[in-house]
């Protein structure tokens, strides 16, 4: 009697289990789904988000400055002056993923103190 009840046990826990992997596999392959992603894949293509790294926000003259130093320092990496009213802000790269930016701000660190990673986007 204790065997059966046992055995019972274990098919009931394994057809439940099996179940539920099923269904999230149907999920994935329904039509919608798939048309959904690649609208989505499309979007991020053409209006992609991202990150950059902050290296300084304030008044326009120290900006500037530190954007011609940055210049000299690592030669090569894109910057940008950005102005939001009343502040000047110098932004640079542009990364896919915040682990890339990461990458980068280490090395960044060694010049320059206080420096951010800010994401892209809306």
């Amino acid at each position: 009697m204790k065997s059966k009840l046992t055995v019972l046990s274990f098919l009931i826990v394994l057809l439940t289990t099996s179940y539920n992997s099923f269904s999230q596999n149907k999920t994935n392959e329904s039509p919608e789904i798939k048309d959904i992603i690649s609208k989505k894949r499309s979007f991020n293509s053409t209006f992609g988000f991202g990150y950059r790294i902050q290296l300084y926000n304030g008044n326009e003259q120290k900006a500037r400055a530190f954007i011609a130093r940055f210049k000299v320092e690592f030669p090569g990496n894109f910057s940008k002056l950005v102005y939001y009213a009343p502040e000047w802000k110098v932004q640079v790269g542009n990364y896919k993923t915040k682990l890339e930016a990461d990458k980068d701000l280490i090395k960044f660190q060694e010049k320059f103190s206080g420096i951010i990673v800010i994401p892209m986007g809306k």
